[in-house]
């Protein structure tokens, strides 16, 4: 690395290398050629007067990519797509003569772009199974440990550690239903022409509409799509860049949300990320164990959901059948979208592989305020012992008073039930109250919720996808 540049951070401390080759100019020109090949081969068999011999010496150097060649050329001509174009008609000269035949920039530029977004998407999509699997392994294990569930960030009826997950994978499954349907939808510019009209194979296939037709299904086929988009300017609409960067900015909602339980239960000490051994938390608190990969998603998810702004300025401002002010902007919005998006999974698998559990701390937070949810449970068993309801019910909300202050204001344990048990009215002892307190009585269908949610969603999709399993992450920093 150079140290007297600016490097990205996406690069040299978060993506992963195979995100990062998605987006490298290797793999981008790599794809020109590629494409110059498909257009060249349909068309061949279109009846264009292309010869194998031509088609081969392509071939033969699609993987040879002489940079020097290209740079230097665009020194002299200010022209990207052209100075690649000489550069291979350098190594291929029987075939100079057909390379980029009848195409504008945008067959390779627009093409490169839809083909590279679709292997991101692919890798998101990979990450995503891994993630779900390791997220639903953890569902299943603590589905039955009660916790204390929150609704605004205060205490209410319980739930579980499982079941809260639950939520955190339901959202994960949304956004893999999304970037799947994104994925199959994909479809790439094809060969339109300077303003999308074809007019120039319209001159070279003689004005044969059909095979004009023909030469973008064949270049779709050819390139591994269903098809090419019906109807474009001189470059696809770019609302697909919106969509699929839409994509990215909900797999960062969800970790962002995901991030910010785990940093807040870290803060109660019931469940905590990853530690290592030798990991620092702070340069003057010896002690600390920040949750700085839970800070780091939230981190980077926010520039993602950020950054998602920018498709949608730019298909907004589009002029006519093109303009060029999308160029500069989606070449590092799209781009740095990618490498962010995946740096955040590779951080929530990491999270999610080492979450640790401290299963006495859950018990003692919920049994500190189970007395107060389990005073309806206590009124009517009381109820049925022959109390009366409206008098039971103002001794409880008494009580329950009196019992907050001792812990709020006094800063003493939660004595309800001890008042309970000396209230004649009641009719019930102390042991006979604790036994009404099992957490397990107040967490409803949550571990059937789990495991039925694991079953019928999560597994048929991970099974589906045991091809994309064992993925391996590293933490650079």
């Amino acid at each position: 690395m150079q140290k007297n540049t600016y490097e990205t951070p996406l690069n040299s401390r978060y993506a992963s290398r195979e995100m990062q080759y998605i987006f490298s100019p290797d793999f981008k020109f790599r794809t020109w050629r590629k494409l110059w090949i498909a257009l060249a081969e349909s068309e061949r068999e279109l009846g264009l007067n292309i010869s194998a011999e031509q088609i081969a010496e392509l071939r033969e150097h699609a993987d040879e990519i002489n940079y020097e060649v290209a740079a230097e050329r665009e020194k002299l001509v200010r022209h990207d797509v052209m100075s690649h174009v000489y550069a291979y008609g350098e190594l291929c000269p029987k075939a100079k003569p057909i390379i980029h035949l009848g195409a504008t920039s945008c067959y390779v530029g627009d093409n490169t772009d839809v083909i590279t977004m679709t292997e991101g998407l692919k890798l998101i999509q990979k990450k995503l199974v891994n993630l779900m699997d390791k997220l639903s392994k953890f569902a299943i294990e603590y589905k039955d440990m009660p916790c204390l569930g929150f609704t605004h960030y205060q205490p209410a009826q319980p739930t579980t550690v499982g079941k809260r997950s639950t939520l955190w994978l339901q959202d994960i499954l949304m956004d893999y239903n999304q970037v799947t349907y994104q994925i199959e939808n994909m479809r790439l510019l094809g060969s339109k022409g300077t303003t999308g009209t074809q007019a120039s194979f319209m001159e070279l296939f003689d004005g044969d509409h059909e095979k004009i037709k023909q030469l973008d299904q064949k270049i779709a086929e050819k390139m591994g799509f269903a098809s090419c988009f019906p109807v474009s300017g001189q470059t696809y609409s770019r609302k697909l860049d919106y969509q699929v960067l839409s994509c990215l900015s909900g797999v960062a909602q969800s970790a962002s949300k995901f991030s910010s339980d785990i940093r807040l239960l870290q803060h109660m000490k019931e469940i905590e990320e990853p530690f290592e051994k030798n990991q620092i938390g702070s340069s003057a608190m010896a002690y600390k164990r920040n949750p700085m990969r839970s800070e780091r998603i939230a981190s980077l998810s926010r520039y993602v959901i950020c950054d998602a702004l920018n498709p949608a300025l730019t298909a907004s401002a589009q002029w006519f059948e093109r303009t060029l002010d999308d160029s500069a902007n989606k070449r590092i919005s799209v781009a740095e979208a990618f490498l962010a998006t995946d740096a955040v999974l590779e951080l929530y698998i990491n999270v999610v592989s080492g979450l640790v559990v401290y299963p006495k701390m859950i018990e003692k937070r919920l049994l500190s305020e189970l007395p107060f949810m389990a005073t309806e449970n206590i009124m009517m068993e009381a109820v049925k012992r022959g109390g009366d309801r409206q008098d039971l019910h103002e001794r409880i909300r008494v009580h329950s008073m009196e019992a907050g202050k001792v812990v709020k204001v006094e800063g003493g344990n939660n004595d309800l039930l001890s008042r309970i048990a000396a209230e004649p009215a009641f009719g019930m002892t102390l042991s006979e109250l604790e036994s009404v307190m099992d957490p397990k009585n107040f967490v409803g269908r949550a571990p059937q919720q789990t495991e039925e949610f694991v079953n019928d969603f999560i597994k048929p999709i991970v099974e589906e996808n045991k091809d994309l399993l064992g993925l391996d992450v590293e933490i650079n920093v």
